[in-house]
């Protein structure tokens, strides 16, 4: 299997066609932008490490009855995945007030929730990814009603697996985006990343924030955030 043509070029990463038509290459970028591509910057060796974490994360996942894009890592940057087709809905998992909830409800950050929520955002970036419920969905055709259970249902098993997982490793998982995928048969998978791109990592003691919010809000060290979520994960 070989590389062809580039596919596609987002925020952060490119993909590339392969020899075989059921599988793709991601190519994980340094560059970042926030507030919907109005902020924009390099975080250097950020995608190294968000290659690196997410591949740690999908695996895990697979090996706790998540199915994935995931197959083959195969070199600091680059990844072989399935070739999906996205559902153009973000989901959001939030298990602590923060960032945009926090702002939408004028409450403060950090309420821990007595349970999980989730939200969808249609993924538009024309339209800066508004907020939509699932009839919403479903009346623009973006997924049906099985397939909106199907990824609840996997997206809030992905918070219970990852949120005990970062526990055991000091850091709270606050929340995070999900996108899935199907695949050439109609299979929902989880795709796209789970890094601290797309995650808000609280240090459990301190609550550093260890995050892509370090770029938004100017915090400073960006770089050595996502620098320790890799060495906690991974132990490099």
């Amino acid at each position: 299997m070989e590389k062809t043509v580039q596919l596609y070029e987002g925020k952060a990463k490119k993909v590339y066609a392969t020899t075989d038509e059921n599988l793709v290459i991601v190519d994980y970028k340094d560059d970042a932008t926030a507030f919907n591509g109005l902020k924009k910057g390099t975080i250097s060796g950020k995608g190294v490490i968000n290659n690196r974490v997410t591949n740690f994360l999908m695996q895990l996942l697979e090996k706790n009855g998540v199915p994935t894009h995931f197959v083959e890592e195969i070199s600091e940057r680059e990844t072989v995945v399935k070739k999906v087709s996205i559902v153009p809905l973000e989901v959001i998992i939030r298990n602590i007030s923060a960032g945009s909830f926090a702002k939408r409800f004028g409450v403060e950050e950090g309420i821990v929730f007595d349970e999980p929520t989730i939200e969808f955002s249609y993924k538009n970036d024309d339209l800066g990814d508004p907020l939509m419920n699932s009839y919403h969905a479903i009346a623009l055709k973006l997924a049906t009603k099985e397939e909106i259970e199907t990824i609840k249902s996997l997206a809030f098993k992905v918070n219970e697996v990852l949120k005990a997982y970062f526990l055991s490793i000091g850091i709270e998982l606050v929340d995070f985006k999900l996108e899935f995928g199907k695949t050439s048969d109609g299979t929902i998978v989880l795709a796209d990343e789970i890094s601290p791109d797309t995650c808000r990592f609280w240090d459990s003691k301190t609550h550093e924030k260890l995050d892509k919010d370090r770029f938004r809000r100017d915090l400073g060290n960006v770089e050595d955030a996502y620098i320790e979520i890799r060495k906690r994960l991974l132990g490099e």
